[in-house]
C-alpha cells in the first residue's frame, strides 16, 4: 500500500517532506531561469540589458584572452630565437700569462675541454667557437659585425641558421666563404657571390704599433632569423678560417654547450664548471637575457592585472540587469513562493540566469580571442596597410613580426577568471530575490 502523508504533532512526516523535497538545480529552476532570460522588457524581462552585459563580458575576455596569447606569443619567438641561433651557455677561460710571458685567454686544450663538458647529465654537445668583434667592409660602406668561428656541422645544428624565415645563397658552401645576417647583407649592401673585408684591430705588433688585420671573404650564405639584433650584426666563418685570421691556431675564445632543457641551465652550470675545473668562468643565456625575461614577466602579471579589473567591470553589468530582473519579476516570485517554492531554488533561478549571461559572454570572448590569436598575421597586415606602414619596425622591437601562440593555460586561466567573477557578483541579487517577502510582493497585486 502507497505511503501516504501524516502528520505527527502538527508537522508533515519525514517520509513525507522527502517525497516533496526538491534537487538543486532541477529541471524546473532552469525551465524558470531560461524562461525570465527570453522574456522582453513589456513583460518584465531586461533583454537589452542582458545584450548589453553578455557583450560587456565578450569583449573583455576577447581582450584578455588575445593579449595572454600575444604574451606567450613574444616569450615563445623570444625563445625560439634566443636559443635557436644562440649556445645556452658558455665557457671561457680567465685571463693567464702564457709561457711567452704574454697575457691571454685563449683555451689551448678546446677539445679536451669540450669532450669533459659534452659528458655532463644534460648537455647535448659541446663546441668550440672563435669570437670576436670586427669591422666589415663592401665598396662604399662599412659596418660593424660579430664574427662566430664554427665548424660547419655545429652551424647546421643550430635551427634557426640551417632553416630561417629567408636565406639566399646555399648552406653547403660553407666552407667557401662565409654566412652573414640580412640586417648586415643590407647595411652592406652586398649579396650572395660579394666579397667583403673583414678589419680586426687585434693585429699584428710592429715598431710603428699594432697594425689591422684585413682580409676577404665572399658572401656564399644569407640568413635571416626575424631577429633583429642577431641578423643585422651576426657573421659565420669556418672554424679553421677564423683560428688563422684572429692568429689563434690551435686555440679557441671558448666552448659553447647545448643543453637538453634550457630553463635548467643554473644548475646545470655548476655542473660545467666542476667538469672543467677553477679557471673557468661561465656565462648562460640567461645572463644575457635574464633582465630582459623578468621584465616581460612582470608586464604580463601588470597586464593580467589590468585586465582582471576590465572583466570584473563587464561582469558587475551582470549585477545591474539581475537587480532590474528581480525588481520585474517580483510578482513572479511572490506566486512562486506561496506555490511552495524554496529560497533556495529562489536563488538558484537567478543565480541561473546570472551563470548563463556569464557562460555565453564567456565562450563568445574566447572564440573571438582565439580567432585573433589564430589570425593575426592577415589582421595585423591589414592594420599596417590602413595606417600606411611602419606600425611594426623591427629595428625597435627586435623581431620582424608580432607573434601570437594559443596555450591551453593562458585560454583556461581567463575562462576560470571570467566564470569566477560572473558567478561571484550573481550571488548578491540572487540572494536578494530568495530573501523576498512574498506578502510584499502580492501585497498591491
Amino acid at each position: 500500500m502507497a505511503k501516504r502523508e501524516r502528520r505527527t504533532d502538527g508537522l508533515l512526516s519525514t517520509e513525507a517532506m522527502q517525497e516533496r523535497t526538491t534537487h538543486p538545480f532541477d529541471r524546473f529552476e532552469w525551465m524558470i531561469a531560461w524562461r525570465y532570460m527570453r522574456s522582453r522588457r513589456n513583460e518584465g524581462g531586461v533583454s537589452a540589458m542582458t545584450a548589453i552585459s553578455i557583450t560587456g563580458i565578450a569583449i573583455a575576455v576577447f581582450a584578455l584572452v588575445a593579449t595572454l596569447s600575444v604574451r606567450s606569443g613574444f616569450r615563445s619567438e623570444f625563445m625560439n630565437t634566443l636559443l635557436g641561433a644562440n649556445a645556452h651557455a658558455s665557457v671561457y677561460s680567465g685571463v693567464y700569462q702564457t709561457e711567452t710571458g704574454r697575457r691571454s685567454d685563449a683555451l689551448t686544450d678546446y677539445e679536451a675541454l669540450a669532450e669533459r663538458l659534452s659528458e655532463v647529465d644534460g648537455v647535448i654537445r659541446a663546441t668550440p667557437i672563435v669570437r670576436a668583434q670586427l669591422l666589415a667592409a663592401s665598396e662604399f660602406r662599412n659596418a660593424g659585425v660579430e664574427m662566430f668561428g664554427v665548424r660547419s656541422e655545429d652551424l647546421a645544428a643550430l635551427p634557426l641558421v640551417r632553416n630561417p624565415e629567408e636565406s639566399v645563397g646555399d648552406f653547403a658552401d660553407f666552407e667557401k666563404g662565409i654566412a652573414i645576417g640580412t640586417g648586415v647583407a643590407r647595411e652592406l649592401g652586398v649579396d650572395v657571390g660579394d666579397t667583403i673585408r673583414l678589419v680586426s684591430p687585434d693585429g699584428a705588433r710592429t715598431a710603428f704599433g699594432i697594425s689591422p688585420r684585413i682580409n676577404r671573404y665572399p658572401v656564399v650564405y644569407i640568413f635571416g632569423v626575424g631577429r633583429y639584433d642577431i641578423d643585422r650584426v651576426r657573421i659565420y666563418m669556418p672554424f679553421a678560417e677564423a683560428q688563422r685570421f684572429m692568429n689563434l691556431e690551435g686555440a679557441a675564445d671558448e666552448i659553447e654547450i647545448f643543453v637538453r632543457n634550457p630553463e635548467d641551465i643554473d644548475r646545470l652550470e655548476v655542473d660545467l664548471l666542476n667538469a672543467v675545473g677553477g679557471q673557468y668562468h661561465s656565462w648562460s643565456w640567461k645572463d644575457s637575457s635574464g633582465a630582459f625575461l623578468r621584465a616581460l614577466q612582470m608586464e604580463d602579471n601588470v597586464m593580467f592585472i589590468i585586465l582582471s579589473i576590465l572583466v570584473l567591470i563587464a561582469a558587475s553589468n551582470i549585477v545591474s540587469g539581475l537587480v532590474m530582473l528581480v525588481k520585474n519579476k517580483g510578482r513572479d516570485i511572490g506566486i512562486l513562493r506561496t506555490m511552495g517554492l524554496s529560497q533556495g531554488s529562489v536563488m538558484r533561478v537567478f543565480f541561473l540566469c546570472g551563470a548563463m549571461i556569464g557562460t555565453v559572454g564567456t565562450i563568445i570572448g574566447v572564440i573571438l580571442g582565439c580567432l585573433f590569436a589564430i589570425n593575426i598575421d592577415p589582421i595585423f597586415s591589414a592594420v599596417n596597410t590602413i595606417a600606411g606602414g611602419g606600425v611594426w619596425d623591427p629595428q625597435v622591437r627586435f623581431l620582424s613580426q608580432l607573434p601570437a601562440k594559443l596555450e591551453f593555460g593562458d585560454v583556461a586561466s581567463a575562462v576560470a577568471l571570467s566564470m569566477g567573477l560572473s558567478f561571484a557578483v550573481t550571488l548578491l541579487p540572487a540572494r536578494r530575490a530568495a530573501k523576498m517577502n512574498p506578502v510584499e510582493a502580492l501585497r498591491y497585486e
